[in-house]
């Protein structure tokens, strides 16, 4: 019984409001349906499917419905997770929507892998790696290449 895809992952938000609208605005996610579950929250996705699940942080009863995170997590991160990665199409339109809502971006490249990564912090400190492969060569908007990076030996 192979695992066969990721379904979601959940976001404990410090404003669920300001949250969603990230994700929906910055990631262009669509509200999906959701189940009625005992605390507020959204399901995001795209193309029918779900991608993230987020309640809001300082709620009565958090034990309960967060079983993954301590009470401290939204606040002080979980510090397990790096960072979660979406596959993503048009940089240029990425790069675009980034602009117009003031997000800032760490651009890396990976020519070997034909690899270009926007690498963006949402609204509650986690790092979102947005992933756009078959891109020819690097588009020179700055940030790191993976092939000047020091190797660990």
């Amino acid at each position: 019984m192979p695992i066969t895809e990721l379904n979601h992952y959940f976001v404990r938000a410090n404003d669920l409001e300001k949250t969603k609208e990230f994700y929906i605005n910055v990631l262009g996610f669509e509200v999906m349906d959701r189940p009625k579950f005992p605390f507020p929250g959204y399901w995001l996705g795209t193309n029918g499917k779900i991608q993230v699940h987020m309640g809001p942080h300082g709620i009565e009863n958090a034990e309960l419905y967060y079983i993954g995170t301590p009470p401290n997590a939204a606040r002080d991160q979980s510090g397990i997770i790096d960072h979660i990665a979406f596959l993503a199409t048009d940089p240029e339109g990425f790069k675009t929507r980034l602009e117009r809502y003031h997000v800032t971006y760490r651009p890396r490249y990976l020519a070997d892998a034909k690899l270009f990564q926007l690498f963006i912090r949402e609204p509650n400190g986690l790092t979102i790696e947005l992933n756009f492969f078959g891109i020819e060569s690097d588009p020179g908007w700055g940030g790191e290449d993976y092939a000047k990076m020091p190797r660990v030996q």
